[in-house]
């Protein structure tokens, strides 16, 4: 069951989930489980393949390590937010 309001659109949702590992108040772990909660059926080509690579590298990165994730999670942002 999602904590999420099942009003809130997933591109808002997986956004404000990487805005918070951003800032240091979601691990990498915390993070991956989030992403994977959502239903991203409704995202824009661009905005899914983004999540999975992201999901794929959080999913080989070990707690704690986040260098290879920013640049990850900054272009996933982006791409969710702007589109490709």
């Amino acid at each position: 069951m999602s904590t999420t309001p099942d009003s809130q659109r997933a591109d808002d949702q997986i956004v404000t989930y990487l805005s918070h590992w951003l800032t240091r108040q979601l691990g990498n772990d915390e993070l991956r489980r989030k992403v994977e909660e959502i239903d991203t059926d409704e995202l824009a080509p661009g905005g899914r393949e983004a999540v999975r690579e992201l999901l794929a590298e959080l999913g080989t990165t070990a707690p704690g390590e986040r260098a290879q994730l920013e640049v990850l999670v900054r272009e996933a942002v982006e791409t969710l937010v702007y589109g490709d």
